[in-house]
C-alpha cells in the first residue's frame, strides 16, 4: 500500500490544521488501546494504522464518539478534598 502523508489525512478531515489532526489521531490510537478495533486492515504500528483510518475517511472528528469505548463512558469518580488541590496544581 502506498505511503500516508499528512496531506491525505488532512484533506479528509477538511482542515488545514495539523494540530488538530494530531489531536483527532491521538484520541483514536486511545481507543485503540483500550481494545477498539482497527477499521483498514495494515500490520503496521497503530499510529500508521490511525492515520490509514483517517486518510481513508472512515474517522474524523464527527465519527471519533462513536468509537469510544465503554470504560469512557462511566462516570467519572467524584473529587475528594484532597484531590481538588492536586487537580488545580495540574493546570498551572
Amino acid at each position: 500500500m502506498a505511503r500516508i502523508t499528512v496531506e491525505d489525512c488532512l484533506s479528509q478531515i477538511g482542515n488545514e490544521n495539523r494540530f488538530s489532526l494530531i489531536h483527532l489521531a491521538v484520541e483514536r490510537v486511545k481507543q485503540h488501546r483500550k481494545n477498539a478495533p482497527f477499521l483498514v486492515k495494515c500490520k503496521n504500528k497503530e499510529i500508521v494504522a490511525t492515520l490509514r483510518e483517517i486518510a481513508s475517511g472512515q474517522v474524523s472528528f464527527a465519527t471519533i464518539k462513536n468509537f469510544t469505548a465503554t470504560k469512557e463512558d462511566a462516570p467519572a469518580p467524584t473529587a475528594q478534598k484532597g484531590d481538588e488541590q492536586t487537580e488545580q496544581a495540574s493546570y498551572n
